[in-house]
């Protein structure tokens, strides 16, 4: 695939930095680079922050997305650190707008000019509708709700499917680091993810630091994404996912309960904890659930 040089007709256009983070899933990669390859955005540039695959996915991307800029992790830094090492470079290149997006996701050719159409100073982030890579027309994320009791999220379309009649922008608490959308102004503000979130609940914390600010979080429902759902964690349901799932969440809601949603919360998580206990035991994935619990300890002893 060549170079697409940027027009430079259209140089009033923000400049968009599109970050990626890879490790050894260079097939999803791939898949994402060709979809951001097709944006009808004029002023885009393009980094993968490779996060000491061992795949030979960086000379496959070199070969084949010449145009894409790469930076090599030596280990695997997790989302959080991996993101941010990617944003601060796009920061230093002057970027005006930083769009992050899983590797494992493809994006409709329109996305970012549609969000970009969509900004204004009073925005924080911006997403898009993201949908189930396997089932195009069901939603997988238009954001959530934050319950101020247990702050917990809610996504009131959920699974539903994607009809075409959501067009007005829906206001949120949270959306998720499947697919952001940032102006500088945003970062510059609160900062970058928390890097002590390895895996998950990196997103809710930003968003929550976002809202504090007194910055708006709309999905933009016209702007699409799929989602092959939980692929850099190896799948829903497994040791690694329910580990860090678990751990990270612990460390959430120390971070950011308050003295009055304390009882309430430890009451909602001691319930959650049991149904996806049994979840697991049911299901026969006894692995699953040893490293679920061992998140869950990890998460209690780390510091704050």
């Amino acid at each position: 695939m060549r170079n697409k040089p940027v027009n430079q007709s259209q140089q009033s256009s923000p400049l968009v930095y599109v970050v990626i983070v890879n490790w050894n899933r260079v097939d999803d990669t791939r898949e994402c680079l060709a979809s951001i390859s097709n944006s009808t955005y004029d002023n885009l540039k393009i980094l993968v922050v490779d996060n000491g695959s061992t795949d030979g996915s960086t000379e496959l991307i070199s070969r084949d997305f010449p145009f894409a800029e790469q930076i090599h992790n030596t280990e695997n830094l997790g989302f959080a650190r991996g993101y941010n090492t990617g944003m601060k470079h796009a920061m230093d290149s002057e970027a005006e707008y930083i769009f992050i997006i899983n590797n494992d996701a493809t994006v409709a050719p329109g996305t970012i000019s549609i969000l970009i159409k969509h900004s204004t100073p009073k925005n924080g982030i911006l997403a898009p509708l993201i949908n189930y890579s396997e089932y195009p027309n069901m939603i997988w994320s238009s954001g959530g709700l934050t319950s101020s009791w247990t702050l917990e999220k809610h996504d009131p379309l959920y699974e539903k499917i994607d009809s075409g009649d959501w067009e007005q922008v829906l206001k949120r608490d949270f959306v998720t680091g499947c697919a952001m959308l940032f102006p500088i102004n945003t970062l510059t503000q609160i900062g970058l993810f928390d890097e002590k979130f390895h895996m998950y609940y990196e997103d809710m914390d930003l968003c929550l630091r976002v809202r504090e600010a007194g910055l708006g979080i709309n999905v933009v429902p016209t702007a699409k994404v799929w989602h092959k759902v939980a692929r850099s964690s190896g799948g829903p349901d497994t040791p690694n996912e329910r580990y860090w799932m678990a751990r990270s969440s612990v460390r959430f809601f120390r971070k950011h309960a308050k003295p009055h949603q304390i009882p309430v919360i430890i009451f909602w998580r001691i319930l959650s904890g049991l149904r996806t206990s049994f979840r697991l035991a049911v299901n026969n994935r006894s692995n699953a659930l040893r490293a679920y619990w061992a998140g869950l300890r990890d998460g209690l002893l780390e510091k704050i």
